[in-house]
């Protein structure tokens, strides 16, 4: 029954009890309107979602925690809080709501890189031309509280409350929400650095300087060197050719697709397109059939002119590298057409699908086709060729892998 029917059921009763009719129970319209909205959620979820047999979460446990939450809720943003937290039960930063009201957890990905260490955070990467990067902040630095609490603490809030055993990816889930702080709101850290004494750093919310998608230029040694920020725009394409005509003639490339995340695939392959000369696998996927996943199905790409760029190749990542930037140094490496230099990516392994809730029409995503490459290794454990230690410069190590290359 649709929400327009239960209304006019709710209408008939009061009317009728007005009358001295028979009286029936009025539901209210925001809990028609939640329960309605967590209900599609929750199973859209259970039917759909593809990583349930990689985690620890009990999905019946989820909806008999959050459902009278969702259906208590007093607002449209209370409700969208309730759906945040059903969907970070599953621990995967692909699935998650569109938007989030200010003073909201941030999600797990931040401009900040950690790794657990007795309850404390230890940095291993900081986002470049970010606020945090202009901070005291360094490789090493040890993170003891954040925004005044400390962090065990913090950890145990945003861990899963509905796993049927710990997981140790839950933890780091946690630690990351725990690190990247509030929206909307600066974040204070205490900072730990060897036998210094412990000292506050606060990082400001600054907005993020607007760079173009795509920029090239020749480095010293000839070498073509391309930065690719994203594959969310069509006009990537256009430029990568530009760029493509310009260096042409260079004895190597370097593409650039750190801090990149991600996009469309329509955007990524005529790129790749441009280094084969027939058509070649380059990635596998899946999807959800009943309990499980259905069988591999090939992703192709199509050789694309004016020219074939058939010269040696490295694709820089790090761990700012997301989704369809994965998906990108991957599928170079599955054509045979690049090496791929820096450090593990962030882990996000299946497209995407869209889900706008009917009631509220709160969008939010959901990983639903898990990538493979060609030899069936999946996308969420992928290693660069040549690994660059956390602290060190991966250009510079991009560079002398492209040198060796030329030979």
């Amino acid at each position: 029954m649709d929400r327009r029917l239960l209304l006019r059921a709710g209408l008939a009763a009061a009317v009728g009890s007005t009358m001295g009719g028979a009286a029936w129970a009025v539901e209210p319209d925001r809990d028609v309107t939640f329960a309605g909205d967590f209900d599609e959620l929750w199973t859209t979820l259970r039917d759909r979602y593809c990583f349930f047999s990689e985690k620890r979460t009990d999905w019946d446990r989820v909806r008999t925690m959050y459902r009278p939450m969702a259906v208590q809720a007093d607002s449209r943003d209370a409700f969208a809080a309730v759906v945040g937290q059903v969907m970070a039960e599953l621990y995967d930063p692909h699935t998650s709501p569109a938007e989030a009201p200010a003073g909201a957890q941030r999600g797990a990905i931040s401009d900040i890189v950690v790794d657990e260490q007795n309850g404390r955070a230890q940095i291993k990467a900081i986002l470049e031309d970010t606020a945090a990067a202009e901070a005291d902040m360094r490789f090493g630095d040890v993170i003891l509280a954040v925004d005044g609490q400390s962090l065990a603490p913090l950890i145990q809030t945003w861990t899963p409350k509905c796993l049927t055993s710990p997981d140790p990816a839950a933890t780091a889930f946690a630690l990351g929400r725990a690190v990247a702080g509030v929206r909307g709101q600066s974040r204070r850290y205490l900072i730990a650095r060897g036998d210094e004494t412990a000292r506050e750093i606060v990082i400001p919310i600054r907005p993020a300087t607007p760079k173009p998608n795509v920029e090239w230029r020749r480095l010293e040694d000839g070498a073509g060197y391309i930065i690719i920020r994203s594959f969310a725009d069509d006009a990537v394409t256009e430029s990568f050719d530009q760029a493509l005509a310009e260096l042409g003639d260079a004895p190597g490339l370097i593409l650039d697709v750190r801090n990149n995340g991600g996009g469309d695939t329509a955007v990524a392959r005529p790129i790749m397109g441009r280094f084969i000369t027939e058509t070649k696998p380059y990635a596998l996927m899946r999807r959800r059939e009943g309990q499980g996943l259905s069988g591999y199905w090939t992703e192709t790409v199509d050789p694309r002119g004016p020219f074939t760029y058939t010269r040696p190749v490295v694709v820089l990542a790090d761990h700012w590298s997301a989704s369809m930037a994965e998906g990108f140094p991957m599928g170079m490496r599955g054509i045979g057409r690049a090496t791929v230099v820096g450090t593990p990516m962030m882990g996000l392994g299946a497209a995407v699908f869209p889900i706008v809730l009917d009631r509220t029409g709160l969008r939010a995503q959901y990983s639903a086709e898990p990538v493979y490459d060609v030899n069936r290794h999946p996308r969420w454990l992928m290693q660069p060729d040549v690994a660059v230690p956390d602290g060190q410069d991966i250009l510079a190590a991009g560079r002398r892998t492209l040198a060796g290359l030329i030979g």
